[in-house]
């Protein structure tokens, strides 16, 4: 069910940072001074800040998983298709967008990284890997990435996990289907153990479908139900976090697929925001040829009997984002970082 069938596919490796050096940097801070030597000559990031969200204080940093969910923007498709007129073209430069995706990783220092539109593995495998992280890797199998000569490789969803905390037990992939056909949208899952109480939960990224219209919403729906099918065939009753970019605001039928579950109900970390439970009005925030772009697309879901949410990382405001909206000299991305500190209760 790809997109991009009419033309032969290229079939480069990804070779884009064979010439990056990242000596005596094997910690946040070292890779924080790094980040601020590449960038000296732009402007400052984006600034955001965490907001507590959980009445007790009870919780401490042992009790707490920091997990970021983040549509990073595949370089081929910045570049070749995507058309963000209001974004200047050195802003999209790779040599540049490289350092701000590692820019925001540490001012958070997640725990787990959830990640889709991968075009650049071997980056981020390369510079996480120092500190401590394991990735796994899973590409779309018609991946439009293919299609652009200078491209890096195809596109997927990545995951890592810092190894000083947990440890993979085991991982599982899926393409998902649609009326019993295979599409071109993916999930991978992974088992965890929590190094220090031995608590082991799940913890699945996804991106689903692309494009508005009665049909696409269809197919969303469709690949929630497979990709819950898929996530309970092997969680069973057990803690899962699930974040992906689902191309889908909260009131499409995929948004209650995931919420409704029968046997692990889940629930969305960011509704917890503010005090009405809803989610927030953008995660991203785009101008591209035909049109401004202000959506709701991505999530952090999790358990709601095994799991609080402890704090959650703001969205920037409009006038913070500034005019040309993302990505921009300021984000490397067209959809915002998701982070939150979700606390494993006791089970």
């Amino acid at each position: 069910m790809g997109s991009f069938t009419s033309a032969p596919k290229i079939l480069n490796d990804d070779t884009a940072d064979n010439d990056l050096l990242l000596q005596n940097v094997s910690t946040w801070e070292d890779l924080h001074l790094r980040c601020q030597e590449e960038l000296s000559c732009l402007p400052p990031k984006i600034t955001r800040s965490f907001k507590n969200v959980k009445n007790s204080s009870q919780n401490t940093s042992d009790t707490l998983i920091r997990v970021m969910q983040w549509n990073v923007l595949s370089q081929a498709l910045a570049i070749n298709t995507d058309k963000f007129v209001a974004c200047p073209l050195d802003a999209l430069s790779w040599s540049t967008r490289r350092w701000r995706l590692l820019e925001e990783m540490v001012s958070c220092q997640p725990d787990i990284l959830c990640f889709q539109e991968v075009d650049h593995y071997q980056f981020f495998k390369s510079t996480l890997s120092p500190l401590g992280f394991r990735g796994v890797f899973y590409p779309k199998p018609d991946s439009p990435c293919f299609y652009i000569a200078e491209n890096n490789g195809p596109d997927g969803c990545a995951i890592f996990i810092n190894e000083d905390k947990f440890e993979l037990l085991d991982m599982k992939t899926r393409s998902l289907e649609v009326w019993g056909y295979q599409s071109n949208q993916v999930a991978l899952l992974c088992k965890l153990r929590r190094k220090s109480d031995d608590k082991v939960f799940w913890i699945a990224t996804t991106h689903l479908k692309a494009r508005q219209g009665p049909l696409l919403a269809t197919m969303r729906r469709e690949q929630g139900k497979d990709l819950m099918d898929f996530i309970k065939v092997f969680s069973g009753n057990s803690p899962v976090i699930l974040t992906g970019d689902f191309n889908a605001n909260p009131a499409e039928p995929v948004y209650k697929i995931v919420l409704n579950d029968d046997i692990n109900p889940l629930d969305s970390a960011y509704r917890y925001l503010n005090n009405k439970r809803t989610e927030p009005a953008y995660t991203t925030w785009k101008i591209r040829e035909d049109g401004e772009y202000c959506q709701t697309l991505d999530y952090i879901f999790f358990s709601r009997n095994s799991f609080e949410v402890s704090n959650l990382l703001q969205l920037p405001s409009c006038e913070d984002i500034g005019e040309g909206r993302v990505p921009s000299y300021k984000y490397p991305s067209d959809h915002f970082s998701l982070v939150a500190d979700l606390d494993l209760s006791e089970t």
